[in-house]
């Protein structure tokens, strides 16, 4: 008996060297964890139970009969992160460079299939160079295989996509239908064609960082949440980002204590917009105010600045964060925002957490670039996503709300169940000055009456008493007891049920 015992702590010895010392000192060398040690630093200690560790590849072409290791490049199981139970695997790159075999798919998808069948989150650690080439169509039958379940998990329990070393070609595509991709500065990169493959077909020349690194992905394209500095800043900040997430979409999100109080005033925000409304200021300053202890979330935070999306929690429980930043393009909606904003939402619907929006917007971004990328058909799926919404939608305007993009910022049009506004506000068409200058053209030679016309306008329209007044807004309110209305607003929601017509699926304009 206690030779057998030896032997499979032989076998388990050997599946946790993976490709060997020589192959880890290397990813060390390059300021990189190996899979195992990724799994370790995530999850609670003592936690996790490995599946799968002496799983092999069943090629045999190319010599790779002679070349079987315990695990076959992923490793795989589950345990905990703050005691809250979550599915992980991590890719290992010291095994053939965590290249995607069919038996490493298989790995994959029997972890997904199970966190589908218990409610539990699913977190990928990628460091693969892709599919397996020597296995031809099986591995890419294999990556097929993993979509199907990223498809069928969306939305029902939450994905996440950590990168943590190379994902390229098809590979991109599992991260890229999870809910979240995060990425480690300088040592991971995705794109579907590599810098090689740039400089033959289009004679560009581009680095692998360049092309698809972290930076690039998280402020250029947008295809990344959030750029981290090395895996151990990575790692703690995904524990603490699970923290504000429910485990399946039946499940609400843990509520945290805080000693916050509800009804604290914040002086400060009865000055926080400037007196002349073309001066800008910053939002994050309204949201962490109203937040618990001023946290805040942030995601996305060096793309498409002009909008804001992350979680604080009010009275502990997490709330999704979608605001106009005044600071950059002066809160207008432009593609990227819409899109940024869109997705966000729609995150949120899916796993029943109640969306904040605070808005201070001038319209859509106007420009033949913007009409030409499809500003109409972008900027149509925030108002999808709006519409569609059935989480507790609570809005507050601090200031502008112009035209179509006042509709679409979760009015209450778009049922939204709870609309405010601070004194500050100008609900209208457009603003004042473009107002009076297509009303009264044939005056514009006369720029004292345009001057007189236009303040004219502006007491009238450009105050949030005319909503008001036709309850689109349902309460002005002083920007001081923005913490305390909006908590009240949230904890009267916690009952709502609402559903949207039967249907097999909505055709977003995608």
């Amino acid at each position: 008996m206690q030779e057998i015992i030896n032997q499979l702590e032989d076998q388990r010895q050997s599946a946790r060297l993976g490709g060997g010392q020589k192959r880890i000192d290397v990813q060390h060398s390059k300021g990189k964890l190996t899979a195992r040690e990724r799994i370790d630093l995530l999850l609670d200690d003592g936690s996790f139970e490995e599946w799968d560790m002496f799983v092999e590849h069943r090629c045999s072409d190319f010599g790779m009969d002679e070349q079987r290791i315990p695990g076959d490049g992923v490793v795989i199981g589950y345990g905990t992160i703050n005691g809250r139970l979550v599915f992980v695997f991590s890719q290992d790159f010291t095994v053939f460079g965590g290249a995607l075999s069919e038996a490493h798919a298989e790995k994959i998808c029997k972890l997904m299939d199970q966190a589908m069948k218990v409610g539990a989150p699913i977190i990928g650690l990628n460091d693969s160079g892709g599919a397996r080439i020597q296995e031809g169509v099986a591995s890419l039958g294999g990556y097929a295989e993993v979509f199907q379940r990223n498809v069928m998990a969306s939305g029902v329990v939450p994905q996440i996509s950590m990168i943590m070393g190379p994902c390229a070609g098809g590979a991109v595509y599992s991260p890229a239908i999870t809910d979240f991709i995060f990425m480690v500065k300088d040592s991971s990169y995705m794109f579907v064609t590599g810098p090689d493959v740039v400089k033959t077909v289009t004679h560009e020349e581009v680095s692998a960082e360049q092309l698809g690194g972290a930076v690039t992905h998280s402020s250029v394209s947008g295809v990344a949440d959030l750029a981290f500095e090395n895996d151990i800043d990575a790692i703690s900040k995904l524990r603490f980002f699970l923290n504000f997430l429910p485990s399946n979409n039946k499940d609400r999100s843990p509520v945290w204590p805080t000693e916050d109080p509800t009804d604290r005033f914040e002086m400060s925000l009865d000055t926080v917009v400037p007196s002349d409304p073309n001066k800008p200021y910053d939002m994050h300053e309204v949201i962490t105010k109203v937040a618990d202890e001023g946290e805040f979330f942030e995601l996305q935070i060096s793309y498409a600045k002009n909008i804001i999306i992350g979680f604080v929690r009010i009275e502990g429980s997490t709330v999704g964060i979608v605001a106009n930043q005044p600071m950059v393009l002066a809160g207008c909606l432009d593609i990227d925002a819409s899109c940024k904003a869109a997705r966000f939402i729609r995150f949120c619907d899916a796993f029943n957490i109640p969306i904040f929006t605070l808005v201070d917007v001038p319209g859509f971004m106007p420009g033949t670039s913007q009409e030409y990328g499809g500003i109409i058909k972008h900027g149509a799926k925030l108002l999808y996503a709006y519409a569609e919404c059935t989480v507790p939608k609570v809005t507050l305007i601090t200031r502008k709300a112009y035209g179509g993009a006042y509709d679409v910022m979760s009015s209450k049009h778009l049922r939204g169940d709870v609309n405010l506004a601070w004194p500050t506000s100008e609900i209208a068409v457009m603003g004042a000055k473009g107002a009076v200058e297509i009303i009264f053209r044939k005056e514009l030679g006369n720029q004292s009456r345009i001057e007189q016309l236009t303040e004219q306008y502006r007491e009238k329209f450009s105050n949030p008493f005319i909503a008001s007044k036709r309850g689109y807004v349902d309460d002005v309110i002083m920007p001081h007891t923005t913490r305390m209305r909006i908590a009240r607003s949230f904890a009267m929601l916690r009952s709502k049920s609402i559903e949207n017509p039967w249907r097999k699926h909505g055709n977003i304009p995608l």
